[in-house]
């Protein structure tokens, strides 16, 4: 089975959204992931294991038009072979199978697929802070 874990939005500001999303729900840096583009702040709470993700790109001046930023839902899977060939299967259009490292680390195994309105769907291999 499939369990969400994360949705992605893109922000402007950083410490603004930060603030927001702390004082509106209780959301506190999880972890923050600095690249060299763009960096990556996940928010979550006690009450769920599901997070949200900021992505920061950098050098970015002007803010986002409500649908300009990419965004996606996010799951995990036990097995993401399995998964992608099930999903091949079924006709639904999987794209290829990505490894993201960083430090020469695995971070993360996922594919990205896209539902009947276009929707952007992740799936990640269990593995690390995406359980």
């Amino acid at each position: 089975m499939a369990k969400a874990i994360h949705s992605m939005i893109r922000v402007l500001d950083e410490a603004r959204s930060v603030d927001f999303y702390k004082k509106a729900f209780g959301l506190d840096i999880a972890e923050r992931l600095d690249f060299e583009t763009f960096t990556l702040v996940y928010l979550s709470n006690p009450e769920s294991e599901f997070e949200l993700e900021l992505t920061i790109n950098k050098g970015r001046t002007e803010p986002y038009a409500l649908g300009d930023g990419y965004g996606h839902l996010a799951v995990s899977v036990d097995d993401l072979d399995a998964a992608h060939v099930r999903v091949t299967d079924a006709g639904l259009n999987p794209n290829k199978i990505v490894e993201f490292n960083r430090d020469g680390a695995l971070l993360a195994r996922f594919f990205f697929m896209a539902d009947p309105d276009g929707y952007k769907i992740e799936v990640l291999q269990r593995h690390g802070r995406f359980k």
